[in-house]
């Protein structure tokens, strides 16, 4: 059971998002929320708070009567609820949820605690919420995304609940799920924040630690493939680098590869007596880049992940509301922690690495592929009968058309600002939209890798030699082959290659 008592990590959300972990309001948070509220509901009685007794946005200069507040609020809620574009998966809806839920338990902006356990109540019984992709600029928030959010804790709206698209009425009147009251600000504290774009950020971040997995995977096995020498990999030679990241990723590869009796020692074959005699070496005396470097590409990749991480999981932990309402000084605050640039700048980095993770996972395919650069597979490993097979011939068109767009979409969002709102809001973050794109760009790199993997698993197929594999890349050797047969008379690959991918993204690679 997770309580919201502490700060969270990567590891409570995994386990709410992948294990159906159940989450408490435990009674020193429940003891926030009511200090909170009952601080803002009497200091709000004879002042001017933003969003309690005022309108929203460039209309904040009209007061509103204290008979109208409760509908100010609910108009807010209904009227901002425009989303538009592909409903979003309801993983990324739960971690939104749970990002929302977490910075309101922080007691830092005065809601009254029915929203809190309506929330919990969701997450519990997996009801989700219909939220949209495209909505909120991410400035004044993650507005219209959590505006959905809102206008279902309310009881009205639309959620999915077992598969199906169903009013939220009735899924409430099923499950006994009580809606939230509207009492001072509620709908003004749900909307105003990050936690779109967070809860869709902390969800790319543990895909895209899985996907370095494989990609790391993919590398050691193609280095088995070619034989290739192993002191790139070294620790003498990484460590001479001082990034992290990089030290990281050789580390990991030397421990896939130690039991490997394929690699080879530079000392026994290019360092011994005569070896400099020759005029010309067959093999090569050094791999090219997609193989020899992988430390220094995956190195920035492994270093971005753990920075996203970080971030994300400071803006979870942080009040991203507007006002901010402060018990221990009896104060109220005005200012704009509902912008959103630490975490598009992040997403943006992030959909950097990983579409350079794509790109060297086709790298990597290419040169399987290409028998002229390999000189140990056949033509596209093709395990048929050359000229009348086509093996994985056909399969790297759709891995470099889906590189090609992951490419395109790595332009920044960051950077990308439109004033709106009547030029209230004249700078904004579009860390929604970011978050949104990186989730595109990453499931786009699991279809890359499939690809890639599916003809790793043709190129031991030809090879033959499992016995001198390492136990790691043996380890999984037998599932994977199961998912995709030697290809020798040309068939459909597409449903096989989806289903390795479905299999990349639900595993862990070690």
């Amino acid at each position: 059971m997770l309580n919201l008592e502490n700060a969270l990590e990567l590891v409570d959300f995994y386990r709410v998002l992948f294990d159906n972990e159940q989450i408490d309001l435990d009674k020193k948070t429940l003891k926030r929320l009511d200090e909170s509220f009952s601080f803002l509901k009497d200091f709000s009685q004879n002042k001017i708070i933003y969003g309690v007794n005022t309108g929203f946005g460039p209309m904040a200069q009209y007061k509103i009567e204290n008979g109208d507040r409760v509908n100010l609020q609910l108009n807010l809620i209904r009227s901002h609820a425009t989303g538009a574009g592909e409903i979003m998966e309801p993983l990324y809806v739960k971690a939104l949820m749970l990002a929302r839920l977490n910075t309101l338990c922080l007691g830092k902006s005065g809601i009254h605690s029915s929203v809190a356990r309506t929330m919990i109540d969701m997450i519990n019984k997996n009801v989700t919420p219909l939220i949209f992709e495209h909505g909120g600029v991410g400035a004044s928030g993650d507005l219209v995304q959590l505006a959905h959010l809102a206008l279902v804790l309310i009881g009205e709206g639309e959620v999915f609940y077992k598969g199906k698209r169903r009013p939220t009425k009735d899924v409430f009147d099923e499950l006994n799920i009580k809606p939230a009251q509207i009492k001072i600000r509620e709908g003004l504290a749900l909307m105003n924040g990050t936690s779109a774009m967070t809860g869709i950020g902390i969800v790319n971040v543990i895909y895209s630690k899985r996907l370095l997995g494989w990609v790391i995977f993919c590398s050691s096995v193609i280095n088995e493939i070619v034989e290739a020498y192993d002191d790139h990999l070294s620790e003498e030679l990484n460590s001479s680098k001082l990034h992290p990241g990089q030290q990281r990723i050789a580390k990991h590869m030397r421990r896939h590869l130690a039991d490997s009796q394929l690699t080879r020692d530079r000392n026994e074959h290019l360092y011994t007596n005569g070896a400099d005699k020759n005029t010309f070496f067959k093999e090569k005396v050094q791999e090219y880049y997609s193989l020899r470097c992988v430390p220094q590409i995956l190195g920035p990749v492994s270093d971005t992940i753990d920075n996203s991480r970080k971030i994300l999981i400071e803006e979870v932990n942080s009040a991203n509301d507007n006002p901010i309402i402060d018990v221990e000084t009896e104060h109220v605050y005005h200012g704009g922690n509902f912008h959103g640039d630490y975490v598009s700048l992040e997403m943006d980095k992030l959909r950097l690495v990983i579409t350079k993770t794509a790109m060297l996972a086709e790298r990597q395919l290419n040169y399987l592929l290409n028998s002229k650069l390999n000189d140990i597979l056949p033509p596209f490993v093709n395990l048929g009968k050359l000229g009348l097979n086509f093996g994985m011939q056909g399969a790297q068109f759709t891995a470099v058309s889906t590189t090609a767009e992951n490419q395109m979409l790595s332009n920044s969002m960051y950077v990308h600002s439109i004033p709106n709102n009547n030029d209230n809001q004249d700078i904004v973050s579009m860390g929604a939209n970011s978050a949104n794109i990186t989730r595109k760009v990453i499931d786009n790199s699991f279809e890359v890798l499939s690809t890639e993997l599916a003809t790793i698993i043709q190129a031991l197929y030809y090879l033959d030699f499992d016995k001198k594999l390492s136990s790691a890349t043996k380890s999984k050797l037998e599932i994977l082959r199961s998912i995709i047969p030697p290809i020798k008379d040309d068939r459909p690959l597409y449903t096989e290659i989806s289903k390795l991918k479905d299999y990349l993204r639900n595993n862990e690679a070690y």
